[in-house]
Parts: structure tokens; C-alpha cells; sequence
């Protein structure tokens, strides 16, 4: 059987006219508005050695990093599958800045596995990340680009889901739920399984007073009343919990004045990124879509590992992604001019003037005048010594 050599690995994707040019398109819009935002551009490099890689936010990583052996010293190297600690490393050692620092970035990255069933392994990854700054209108500032980001991206109903990591790992505190126990714990708080929370009291691996807890926290998600509830059933344990609530409470206000159009929506017990993150999380979802749209959070003194804690607040999301379910027009690059071959001073000008106008133009090259309009919507035709632009 004759091989498929033409066939990509699964969950790998290419891009091909005129949806590559949309898409670089989108691109450029982003840097723009990401530079009109103070957020300067980096390019981190693609592969790294893997105990800069995996330094910090990484260690969530490992698994999705392909590996690799570098031919001229032995080391062992990694395909970024994520920027974040990218811009960690870069904020700490090339930069160095002082005081608050914005960094934007799109680019590539690689992936053992899918997030989601069906899903990308070499997703278009664009972010934005704000160094330097506890202060929670930093956290404002990243959803509020986050946002509008997804508004460019041609995405106008989607909504906001805000958590915060510390009320679960203070209530782990409490419960005195052991490291090896912890991981098994995690796994049913992230699926909301009462059953499964039930059996663990019964088993007695938790306390009745610690299995009413984070029997409360799986069901604190909906609309922003759910604050009021958190206070309720969870207020006084600990006050790591009220600040994280008040936190939650105060971004939600902040949200409901800047965006009163975007729906707000709080699920105290959604962890995701929850080894690295250190206090709000947020998420942007679209209707009837099962996954984020974006998401991002706080991860507050991650540039430990590289000798530089700084607070930390930034979100990431797929281009490819938004570009496939958004509205975005932006400048498809379809269609052009089709002139004909020749040497003649007055038509080179005249397809000078038009490439300086910005005009696509494609001269036919001799034995292809018949080959149709080679994907142009006009034609440059002498008339009367003059060079015109006709339609086809």
C-alpha cells in the first residue's frame, strides 16, 4: 500500500490561503492593540533546555513537552508547549525591569496531547502578561485586554468566569489533607462529584467537618450572588478564604462597571493551573462552546525559580481557535491585479504605482496569459497608450 506521506500527525493543522492571510491578518491587529495597551513584544525561542523550561509554572507542563537530546552537548531540550514561563525568564534575566512590565507574545507552540478531545496539539498561542504589580486593577487590566481581544477577534457574547485558587488550598490546609491524599482530593473538587466527595468521607480518607466544606465549595458557581453565599458557608474559617472572597467580590464589581455587557459568573471550585497560580483565576467562555475561550490568572512570585520573585498576572488563549469561531473579516488579501508580461517603461510603472499603493499585482509570465485570472478580481489593460485597471 502506497504510503499517505501527505497526512499530518493528529491534532496537527496547516493553514492555507485565503484563511492563512485572515488569520496573519488577525495577527497584526493584536500586536496593534497590544502595543496601543503599553505591552511590548517577545519572541521567545522555540526550544529551551528543559530545566529552564520546566522551572516553575512549567513543572505543570512536563507532560505536554516533547523531548528532545541536543546533538552538540547531550542535553536534554524541550518544544515550548506554553509561553508563560517564557516571559517569566525573560522578565527576570534579559529584561530585569523595574517596577510594573507588560509583555505580549504570538507565536507556535507544540503539544504531546490535546487539552480537549478532537482538540489542537500545535495551537497559535497569543497572551499577555503584567510583571511587577499586586495591585488588582493589574488583574483588571489583563481581563480587560483579554477582552478585547476577543471583541477584535469578532466574539461579542462572551462571558466571565472568576475563582481564586487560595480558597481551596487554605481549606486543604485545614483539613490537614497529606500530599499523597491531596492529588485524589483535587480530582473530585475539579469534576464536582458529590458522589465521589461522599465516598471519601465514608472511607473515612476526610472529616465530617472538612467533607461540609469542600462539599460547599463544588457548589459555588452561577451568577455574582454566589459571593454572598461563599461569605455565608465559608466566611471566618480562614482569612486567607475572606480575602480570596473579598478579591473575587471586588474584580466582580470592577468587571460589572468597565463591561456591563459581559456576563460575570463565579465557580469558587474551578482550579485549573491550579500547582502554579496564586489567586485569581479568570475565564472566558463563549455559549455552547465546552471549552475556554481564553483564560488566565494570578501567579505571583513563579520568577522565584530564576531568582526573581515579582507578582504576576497574565492570560493566554489560540489564535487559530478565535479566528475559527469568531467573526473577524480583517483583510482577507483576496483577489488582485493580473498584468501582463512585458518590459515596456510605462507598464513596469504602471505596477510599481499600484504595489506602492498597496494593490496585489501578478504579472503573467509568458504561456500563462491563458491560464485564467490567476485568483485576481482585475486586470491591468493598455487603452489608448494608457495603463488601466479593469475588472474581470
Amino acid at each position: 500500500m502506497q504510503s499517505k506521506r501527505w497526512l499530518l500527525p493528529e491534532g496537527v493543522q496547516e493553514m492555507v490561503p485565503p484563511e492563512s492571510w485572515r488569520l496573519e491578518a488577525a495577527r497584526r491587529q493584536l500586536l496593534d492593540l497590544y502595543w496601543r495597551w503599553g505591552y511590548d513584544l517577545i519572541r521567545p525561542p522555540l526550544i529551551e533546555y528543559l530545566d529552564s523550561l520546566l522551572t516553575g509554572a512549567g513543572h505543570e507542563l512536563d507532560l505536554q513537552t516533547f523531548k528532545l537530546t541536543d546533538q552538540l552537548n547531550g542535553r536534554m531540550m524541550g518544544v515550548r508547549s506554553d509561553m508563560t514561563t517564557q516571559a517569566t525568564r525573560i522578565d527576570a534575566h534579559r529584561l530585569a525591569a523595574v517596577g510594573p512590565a507588560r509583555y505580549c507574545y504570538i507565536g507556535s507552540i507544540l503539544r504531546t496531547r490535546p487539552e480537549e478531545p478532537g482538540g489542537s496539539r500545535s495551537p497559535l498561542q497569543l497572551g499577555a502578561e503584567k510583571f511587577g504589580d499586586a495591585h488588582i486593577d493589574s488583574d483588571l487590566e489583563i481581563v480587560s485586554l483579554m477582552l478585547e481581544t476577543l471583541g477584535l477577534m469578532g466574539i461579542e457574547d462572551a462571558c466571565l468566569d472568576l475563582g481564586h485558587v487560595a480558597i481551596y488550598r487554605r481549606l486543604v490546609q485545614r483539613a490537614g489533607v497529606g500530599a499523597e491524599f491531596e492529588p485524589v482530593l483535587f480530582d473530585v473538587v475539579q469534576r464536582k462529584s458529590r458522589p465521589d466527595l461522599d465516598a471519601l468521607a465514608t472511607a473515612g480518607r476526610i472529616d465530617e467537618r472538612s467533607h461540609a466544606w469542600f462539599a460547599q465549595l463544588i457548589e459555588l458557581n452561577g451568577p455574582s450572588a454566589v459571593i454572598d453565599d461563599a461569605k455565608a458557608v465559608l466566611g471566618g474559617i480562614d482569612e486567607d478564604i475572606d480575602a480570596a472572597i473579598e478579591r473575587v467580590e471586588a474584580m466582580a464589581d470592577l468587571l460589572a462597571a468597565h463591561y456591563p455587557a459581559v456576563p460575570v459568573f463565579v465557580d469558587l471550585a474551578e482550579l485549573r493551573g491550579y500547582r502554579y497560580k496564586t489567586g485569581l483565576l479568570y475565564a472566558a467562555f463563549a455559549p455552547g462552546l465546552g471549552r475556554e475561550l481564553a483564560r488566565g490568572g494570578r501567579y505571583d512570585n513563579v520568577g522565584a525559580s530564576f531568582g526573581r520573585p515579582r507578582p504576576a498576572t497574565g492570560f493566554s488563549a489560540d489564535l487559530n481557535l478565535l479566528a475559527a469561531l469568531g467573526g473577524f473579516e480583517g483583510d482577507a488579501r483576496q483577489g488582485g491585479v493580473l498584468a501582463p508580461a512585458g518590459s515596456e517603461p510605462a507598464l513596469l510603472n504602471a505596477i510599481r504605482q499600484l504595489r506602492g499603493e498597496g494593490r496585489r499585482v501578478i504579472v503573467a509570465t509568458p504561456g500563462t496569459e491563458n491560464h485564467g485570472s490567476q485568483g485576481c478580481d482585475a486586470a491591468l489593460v493598455e487603452r489608448s497608450g494608457q495603463w488601466l485597471v479593469e475588472s474581470l
